[in-house]
């Protein structure tokens, strides 16, 4: 039976396989974009060193967003749901989300298909906005009921 638990672990277990992915992204990446570059039709010749920092620029607020999720997680399952730490999770995760989103947007430039990239990443930000203006206000109103007698 699927237990709330289980859920939590599966994914803790998620964010930690993206984390050791992630690291494995930085520490391959002059091989990836060879490789990339060696497969791909489109006119890219030159454009290593953007890929590359594409990629390094990016996992900054990728790494961040991981951490803030595993964070998240943990608070979650010791039943911490509605407190102030996890709004500053959420508000975290969403600016990375913008972050890679203006990222891609300049990397566009050089290879078109980052927009969509771009775009997913935004539409994403924006969805966990919402979601951590959801929890804020939840947290607001647990602490006036924590208060009234």
């Amino acid at each position: 039976m699927w237990t709330r638990k289980k859920s939590i672990y599966l994914s803790k277990l998620c964010v930690i396989e993206f984390i050791i992915l992630l690291v494995g992204l930085i520490a391959t990446a002059p091989w990836l974009v060879n490789l990339f570059l060696s497969f791909s039709r489109a006119p890219l010749q030159g454009t290593k060193p953007y890929f590359l920092a594409t990629i390094y620029i990016g996992a900054v607020p990728a790494a961040i967003l991981l951490y803030s999720l595993l964070k998240l997680l943990e608070h979650i399952e010791l039943g911490a749901v509605f407190i102030e730490k996890n709004v500053t999770y959420l508000r975290h995760i969403s600016w990375a989300c913008f972050a890679g989103a203006l990222i891609a947007i300049a990397s566009s430039f050089y290879y078109i298909p980052w927009v969509f990239i771009a775009i997913a990443a935004a539409f994403m930000g924006l969805i966990v906005r919402v979601v951590k203006n959801i929890v804020g206000q939840a947290v607001e109103l647990k602490n006036e009921s924590d208060y009234t007698i």
